[in-house]
């Protein structure tokens, strides 16, 4: 099922919750991911996100709880996983493609084996500037923005293929792409940035995941600005959890976010228990977001399962 279509039949019911894991390393085992999906099944996902990464880098969440962004080999899986996911567990799977890192051919590849898989969810996304740049043989093409990687996918939807084939059939995916209820770093403001998203959304997407916040305000504003400019998608709030002290410092470095002043004040004046404050900041998010109507809850999991299960047992 179409993620889309998730959001429309929970419309008014219970609220949804979905998830967002990351591929083991090169030299690990898929059994890694397999037991954070035997965890996440008992509470239903309708959806669980794969996360897609270039060659360059990527981040990974370390024992203690801080995040850091490591270079490396492009980290594969991310169809395979998608497949065992959906096709062993029969939970519908969303597959992050970038447009930097690989070109339209590849980019066509996987949605055509997506598409064998019976896979057809996909997020849209720039993904980060790779940390070399990548030799691109003649005649191959590549998507610069995220919109250029919409257009394309709402291409293959009409059966438009890099190469004109005779008799091609179109391929159905539902789109979503990346919001910043902080702003993107790189965009001047925030009034650019959202016109930049309305662009995203009349190229073809049809739903809006955001950047982790912990401060519900940024995302009723960003919601009420996206609204004003036209933009009617569902909007998927992203949610993290925190359990360590170095986090206040890498979360920030990384993603570009703030955190508020009395959850700083909080953690610092009492470390000792920072897991769970930050649990029960996480509680209290997704309580004022359930009641401002939210569509869905998307957990950011990385490694930390048994702290969101917590925070989606407390209101399930």
């Amino acid at each position: 099922m179409k993620i889309i279509e998730h959001l429309d039949r929970a419309h008014n019911k219970e609220l949804l919750c979905s998830y967002e894991i990351v591929p083991p390393p090169r030299g690990r085992s898929v059994q890694d991911i397999i037991d954070i999906v035997e965890a996440l099944q008992p509470y239903n996902p309708p959806w669980i996100d794969v996360t897609s990464h270039a060659a360059g880098a990527f981040y990974n969440e370390k024992s203690d709880g801080s995040i850091e962004r490591k270079v490396f080999k492009k980290r594969p899986g991310t169809i395979g996983i998608c497949g065992i996911i959906q096709n062993r567990f029969n939970i519908d799977t969303c597959v992050h493609l970038l447009s930097l890192g690989f070109t339209k051919e590849e980019t066509e590849d996987a949605l055509i084996e997506l598409n064998f898989l019976g896979i057809h969810n996909v997020l849209a996304l720039r993904g980060d500037a790779p940390n070399y740049n990548k030799k691109i043989d003649t005649g191959r093409h590549t998507n610069k923005y995220a919109i250029d990687l919409v257009k394309q996918i709402n291409g293959i939807k009409k059966g438009e293929y890099v190469s004109d084939i005779s008799g091609a059939r179109p391929l159905d995916f539902c789109t979503g792409v990346a919001g910043y209820p902080e702003k993107h770093f790189e965009a001047p403001n925030m009034n650019f940035d959202i016109k930049m998203l309305k662009a995203k959304v009349d190229a073809g997407a049809e739903y809006i995941t955001t950047q982790m916040f912990f401060d519900n305000e940024k995302y009723f504003s960003f919601v009420k600005e996206c609204r004003d400019a036209g933009i009617t998608v569902p909007i998927i709030p992203g949610i993290k959890i925190i359990k360590n002290v170095n986090q206040l410092s890498s979360i920030p470095k990384h993603f570009y976010v703030d955190f508020p002043n009395e959850f700083v004040d909080e953690i610092m004046d009492n470390q000792e228990h920072v897991k769970d404050i930050g649990l029960e900041w996480a509680k209290k998010q997704c309580q004022g977001l359930a009641e401002f109507g939210a569509p869905c809850l998307h957990f950011y999991i990385m490694n930390d399962t048994k702290s969101v299960i917590e925070v989606v047992k407390s209101f399930r």
